[in-house]
């Protein structure tokens, strides 16, 4: 039997035996009216709106309203008008992940937009909305991970299981760190989810960032930016699916989502248009309770299993790294990388600011010589932060300050440790063994 075969069976098997069905009774924007099926579903339940041109567009029930059950569409709502029929689908949306996935490009609803055939059908359903493990029941953080960059190696040292943002405003450079880190992982899978991503910049990442190499160890899921709400909230929610399905694999799953910004304002829409009040910059509360529910999906894993290792971009508004969304993030992640537009300005990638940034399992992680190389470089780099500004004016006097005169003389070593070429790769011990050496410290491995 063939692969399209099976996978026809599949859904045939899966199909309702009995129909529900009622009629469109109003459209306010992109919210849509339903009756006659009000009894019969539940937030979360998806139905199918039959256009008067023949087209069918899959809806989500988003809440209820004077025995009326109210829907936003996954496409657009052309054609759709009063008294349009309206069928119930499938009660729980279902994803079927397979290890033939790797290398592959995927939409929201888990189909294959890369123009290479089918994909094969997992054995084990898996829900898209998932419940974070228990905590009772998770394993703890493991031990180190590499992921190829030395600016993250040495200074906010990543371990198996945690969870970190990568905070950043626009054009700083968020992307090239994501695809560095999944080239360059000692993970065993990457599994990267563009949420709300420039339609332009999607074969740009893929080809130019990820790779060929890179691609084939990743599973790339795609939700550009002119795609309705509700499928850039579910590209995220697929994209922890996928990485839920290896990590029960017993892999090691590096996550990597771009980004919980984007993912925010897709709620933010959602919630506006299902008639929520607006809070916190205009963000509905269901904002900020849905945050923790995707993000708590990555972690360590249940006992025997694998675990999941996320980095998450949050696009600061207005370089603002205290609006509401970065600030909810960075009170869930074990962790912030913080990149900034002055060092990308001034022609220094990564542009990550290491004094701001920091990794909640360091320095325990660490060993005794391993935090002391680490600590001393960033005393240096903070004392050449504070004088900064006169050293530029040249009102800084060498001799002054022991400190500052040896702060200045290791500023442009360290920076050039701190600068990596997206093609250049670094593990773990050599980060630690170039920075000792800079620093002048005996360093044994």
């Amino acid at each position: 039997m063939t692969l399209e075969a099976e996978n026809l069976l599949a859904r045939i098997e899966s199909a309702p035996a009995v129909h529900i069905y009622g009629s469109v009774v109003g459209i306010k924007g992109l919210l849509v009216e339903v009756t006659g099926i009000e009894r019969s579903v539940a937030v979360g339940s998806r139905c199918h709106v039959m256009a008067h041109d023949g087209r069918s567009i899959l809806c989500e029930v988003v809440g209820f309203n004077n025995n009326r059950a109210l829907m936003l569409p996954y496409g657009a709502l052309e054609g759709v008008g009063l008294g349009c029929k309206v069928g119930l689908a499938e009660s729980q949306p279902l994803l079927y992940p397979n290890a033939g996935w790797l290398g592959r490009v995927i939409n929201a609803f888990g189909e294959p937009i890369d123009g290479k055939g089918p994909l094969p059908r997992g054995n084990t359903p898996m829900p898209i909305r998932a419940t974070p493990p228990p905590a009772h029941g998770r394993q703890r953080v493991g031990g180190k991970l590499d992921l190829g960059v030395r600016a993250l190696n040495t200074f906010m040292t990543c371990c198996r299981g945690q969870r970190m943002g990568i905070f950043a405003g626009s054009g700083v450079g968020k992307s090239v760190l994501m695809s560095m880190t999944a080239r360059y992982t000692s993970a065993d899978v990457a599994v990267i989810g563009l949420v709300g991503e420039r339609g332009r910049e999607v074969q740009e990442f893929i080809h130019d960032d990820l790779g060929e190499e890179g691609l084939k160890r990743s599973i790339v899921i795609v939700a550009t930016s002119d795609e309705a709400p509700l499928l850039r909230r579910q590209a995220a929610y697929v994209t922890l699916t996928v990485a839920e399905y290896f990590r029960d694999q017993g892999q090691s799953v590096l996550c990597l989502m771009d980004s919980v910004t984007r993912f925010a304002m897709a709620q933010r829409e959602i919630g506006l248009a299902a008639g929520e009040p607006p809070t916190t910059k205009g963000y509905p509360p269901t904002t900020f309770s849905e945050l923790p529910k995707l993000l708590e999906r990555a972690g360590p894993g249940p006992t025997g299993k694998g675990t999941i290792t996320g980095l998450f971009t949050v696009l600061v508004d207005g370089d603002d790294h205290n609006e509401p969304i970065a600030d909810a993030a960075r009170g869930i992640l074990d962790g912030h990388i913080v990149m900034e537009r002055a060092i990308a300005e001034r022609g220094r990638f990564p542009a990550i600011n290491v004094l701001r940034s920091i990794s909640r399992t360091m320095p325990a992680c660490n060993n005794d010589k391993e935090n002391g190389i680490v600590n001393a470089a960033r005393r240096s780099m903070a004392a050449y932060d504070n004088m900064a500004e006169m050293i530029r004016l040249g009102a800084y006097r060498k001799g002054a300050n022991k400190e500052v005169d040896e702060a200045i003389n290791l500023n442009d070593p360290l920076e050039n440790f701190l600068r990596q070429d997206k093609d250049e790769q670094s593990n773990l011990a050599n980060g630690y063994a170039q920075l000792a050496a800079i620093l002048g410290v005996e360093w044994a491995g």
